[in-house]
């Protein structure tokens, strides 16, 4: 395992060397440590990678991740996994708003819990969350799946498009067009199999699961008024 102190290099030289990678060496393990919050880290890699980050983040970690596996062992800022398209992130602690915003693939992790906007115009990332998450979470979800094992704060899923939504706590509100849908047997699978792949104990048959009600798809002139 490759050891790269932020206490000696700087965060453009280290993203620089997880970047400039052989195919030789593309399943090389990196650890970086004394992170003290610096943001951008480990971003936009695009291949192989175990990357271990010791310690707390800051803003857009592992933003635009493709294929690297990331490992947080920590808390971290705004945006984390920012436009994933693939790999694994995963925050051993608590995260901040917008984790996993506008992201195509992948599987983000948090441990603990997410703050606002988690899921924000989500594209079809999976997003699974031991903890509870903040209000406006999957805002705008188009496409991926969100599972949250504690609560969800106010105007869950508003505006959502095609976004799987499963919560085993409290929801506080529910935003426009998002209803409790049905749990059927195919989503009780799918549920696992995200639980599993997370590796967080919980039973899916504990959980509900909201939706788009497609109601906000076309315009209506009666409710022009509103527009």
């Amino acid at each position: 395992m490759r050891t790269i102190s932020l206490s000696e290099t700087s965060v453009r030289e280290a993203n620089r060397q997880l970047h400039d990678q052989t195919a030789e060496l593309a399943e090389a393990q990196w650890r970086i440590t004394d992170p003290e919050g610096r943001h951008a880290l480990a971003c936009g890699l695009d291949q192989t990678l175990e990357v271990e980050i010791d310690g707390h983040a800051g803003y857009y970690c592992a933003g635009m991740n493709q294929k690297a596996r990331v490992t947080i062992n920590g808390m971290v800022g705004v945006g984390v996994a920012e436009n994933m398209m693939s790999g694994q992130v995963r925050v051993k602690g608590n995260a901040s708003q917008s984790a996993g915003a506008t992201a195509h693939g992948g599987l983000l992790v948090i441990e603990g819990d997410a703050s606002a906007r988690c899921g924000i115009s989500m594209k079809g990332v999976d997003i699974v969350v031991g903890g509870s998450v903040g209000h406006l979470s999957a805002f705008m979800g188009q496409a991926g799946r969100l599972v949250v094992c504690g609560d969800a704060g106010e105007a869950l899923g508003d505006s959502i498009y095609e976004a799987r939504l499963y919560v085993r706590g409290s929801v506080k509100s529910l935003g426009a067009d998002c209803v409790e849908k049905e749990m059927r047997d195919e989503h009780l699978a799918e549920l696992r199999d995200l639980l599993d792949a997370a590796g967080l104990d919980a039973r899916a048959e504990d959980f509900r699961r909201y939706g788009s009600a497609r109601e906000l798809y076309n315009f209506k002139v009666d409710n022009a008024d509103e527009y």
